[in-house]
């Protein structure tokens, strides 16, 4: 059986078609096709609080597309959510009515707390030892997700509006960065060791830059020098030498910065990159109501 699920960034919107099976009577998720538009709509919302007709119309053209190809796959159920640009703009609603009308879609702006749950939901709990505390660190264009994990349980999940597109903008209230230092070391105290998790387009890209391929981390100190090493590019060189995209090429580097800031606060050593995201989380839940419809 095929699920889609429609993730609208900040920065980028994507569509991804997952296949689930059951292998030894769990179930087995394996990505079919991603398609990845780079429309940033949060360029317009963090400078301008709404989002712009010319966006809008790209957004609306994206998604009648991408209700074709949910159409022509056939899959048992599809769910499309927007995030931290629509939650902000003041016209965010009315350009969901115009999706309904036009594309026959209906997304649903949820809430960072919502945002991270969902993240969080891709069955992280298979992947990591129970003996040990992971701090979940979902980095977007708007915002970032963090969800602590520790004795198989969440603990303390928040999200702050700290985003790749914002720090380009220079969209970043001083406030939030200390709040969100505070809120991780008053979470974490006397959590030792803690490792990381992290998801999002820009760490599973900076993991396949770093070459690694037995094990699935980067430590801190390997993390800070693919920073170093990016930041001492020019934007075109990185688009040109690294072939990043070009709406890749210039996040990367807020992006990796907000994660070093957040494992050096946390006195976190290594980062486990999983390559799963809010799509992942969209179809893990799209399966289990499915599932619970069929019993």
């Amino acid at each position: 059986m095929v699920f889609a699920a429609i993730d609208i960034g900040s920065n980028a919107m994507r569509l991804l078609f997952c296949r689930v099976y059951k292998v030894d009577g769990k179930p087995h998720f394996s990505k079919e096709e991603l398609i990845r538009m780079p429309i940033r709509l949060g360029e317009d919302v963090f400078l301008h609080g709404k989002i712009s007709d010319e966006k809008a119309d790209r957004l609306v053209t994206a998604l009648k597309g991408f209700s074709e190809l949910i159409k022509a796959y056939g899959v048992q159920a599809s769910k499309a959510v927007a995030t931290s640009a629509m939650r902000d703009a003041s016209n965010g609603a009315e350009i969901i009515e115009k999706v309904k009308k036009e594309s026959g879609l209906t997304v649903e702006i949820i809430d960072g707390k919502l945002e991270a749950s969902l993240v969080f939901s891709n069955h992280i709990e298979e992947l990591i030892n129970p003996k040990h505390a992971y701090l979940y660190i979902d980095v977007g264009g708007g915002s970032t997700e963090l969800t602590l994990y520790f004795n198989n349980k969440v603990i303390a999940a928040k999200s702050f509006n700290i985003g790749t597109v914002r720090m380009l903008l220079d969209k970043i209230e001083k406030d939030e960065v200390e709040n969100m230092k505070i809120w991780l070391k008053r979470n974490t105290v006397g959590i030792h060791p803690l490792f990381a998790i992290g998801s999002g387009g820009n760490i599973n890209k900076i993991y396949k830059m770093s070459g690694k391929k037995e094990t699935k981390h980067l430590s801190y100190d390997k993390l800070k020098g693919l920073y170093e090493m990016l930041n001492s590019y020019t934007y075109q060189e990185r688009i040109e030498r690294l072939e990043l995209k070009p709406d890749r090429a210039d996040v990367i580097i807020p992006a990796a910065k907000i994660f070093l800031m957040v494992m050096k606060t946390a006195d976190i050593e290594r980062i486990y990159v999983p390559q799963i995201g809010l799509s992942d989380g969209l179809v893990h839940e799209l399966y289990e109501k499915y599932s619970h419809k069929i019993k």
